[in-house]
């Protein structure tokens, strides 16, 4: 697969067409990114791969069967939930800290724990319920590789939790993949190829999807939109996002879809008002005290406060913008996050704009050596 050869496994772009092939190629890249090898870092992203993956995962395929015969080995559902386990700890890691805080151990974990159990006989039950749970682990891995920068990676983790979810049959937890690829194509400028990945996962889960589900999806749809500066459009999908949020149902919702609350969807809203130029509009979706949330999710929180400090920058009240700010840097002290910095730097442009003032001057001093501040330099 290439892993031992110092170059990233070339299959990780592609979206296989069976599942052994799948499997192959998931752990050759755990490997290759545990031994650091080749050029995974610094892997570029391939819009062309987004759109194929979501094509073939829409339309399905006849791929052939798991091969039989592989190690003996018992693996049974106990070994799953400690999967699951395992990784909600990471990820309860990943959302106090940013995905550079943990995210080499993860990839550790999945190569040297999970990848055997991938090999195993296994029973029909047992092999749907561990690849779900291996899909749901990568996608994490993905989330981390995204928030620490390194977006070609990510867009190969996220590829093949896509696959690793259909091996799974797990159509809801493809559709969120989905979904998180085009929170990341809109983060990296591909805002069509992020609005069409939006789609996608609405597409994918029509049968089976849930209210909330169906209300992040749009909201993605609405970031993208709001981004291409398409205002009938984006305002159209926060409609249908608040539409099915209103129907939510949080029983009828898969666990890993429960953070995406009144908060979140409020701090989505925030984001495309400011991207369509309505500064005064985030204020009617983010009050402070929605921004700040309940401490459960700080990498969130983060995001929401800048976002209300740039909108506070953009009606051109420095001073408040720069009050908020400061409860954002607060937040954000713990946090190793590429994103995070981006969010940064992005609001101090925006006070660059305003011109030179006493609270901008104070807050530059302030959070001069801040690990958020410092980079954007």
């Amino acid at each position: 697969m290439g892993a031992k050869s110092g170059t990233v496994p070339a299959e990780s772009l592609t979206f296989a067409t069976d599942d052994d092939d799948s499997t192959k190629t998931i752990t050759a890249l755990w490997t290759a990114d545990v031994e650091q090898l080749g050029d995974l870092r610094t892997a570029t992203v391939e819009p062309l791969a987004w759109r194929e993956a979501s094509l073939r995962w829409l339309i399905g395929g006849r791929g052939r069967p798991p091969e039989s015969g592989g190690t003996y080995r018992r693996v049974g559902l106990g070994e799953v939930e400690a999967i699951r386990l395992t990784v909600e700890h990471f990820a309860e890691l990943d959302n106090r800290f940013g995905g550079g805080h943990g995210r080499q151990a993860l990839i550790h974990y999945l190569d040297t724990d999970v990848a055997p159990l991938l090999h195993a006989n296994l029973t029909e039950p047992v092999r749907l319920a561990l690849f779900a749970a291996v899909a749901e682990a990568t996608l994490l891995a993905a989330w981390s590789c995204y928030d620490s920068g390194l977006h070609g990676l990510a867009q190969r983790y996220f590829i093949q939790a896509l696959r690793l979810a259909q091996t799974g049959n797990d159509r809801r937890l493809a559709g969120s993949i989905l979904s998180a690829m085009s929170h990341q194509a809109t983060f990296l400028g591909h805002y069509q190829d992020a609005a069409d990945l939006a789609r996608a996962a609405l597409a994918g889960v029509a049968q089976v999807g849930t209210a909330t589900m169906r209300a992040q999806f749009h909201a993605m749809e609405a970031r993208a939109l709001a981004r291409l500066g398409s205002n009938r459009a984006c305002d159209l999908a926060m409609s249908d996002a608040v539409r099915h949020f209103d129907r939510s149902l949080p029983d009828d919702d898969p666990v890993w879809i429960s953070y995406f609350n009144e908060a979140e969807l409020a701090a989505e809203m925030g984001h495309c008002m400011r991207d369509l130029g309505r500064p005064s509009g985030v204020a009617q979706h983010l009050s402070l005290e929605v921004a700040q949330g309940d401490g459960s999710y700080v990498r969130s929180d983060f995001f929401a406060t800048m976002v209300l400090a740039d909108a506070h920058a953009a009606a051109g009240q420095a001073e408040e913008a720069v009050r908020v700010a400061r409860l954002a840097l607060d937040l954000g002290a713990q946090l190793k996050s590429a994103r995070c910095t981006s969010y940064v730097a992005e609001f101090r442009n925006r006070l660059e704009a305003l011109g030179p003032s006493t609270a901008v001057r104070e807050l530059a001093e302030e959070a001069a050596d801040h690990p958020l501040w410092t980079p954007a330099r």
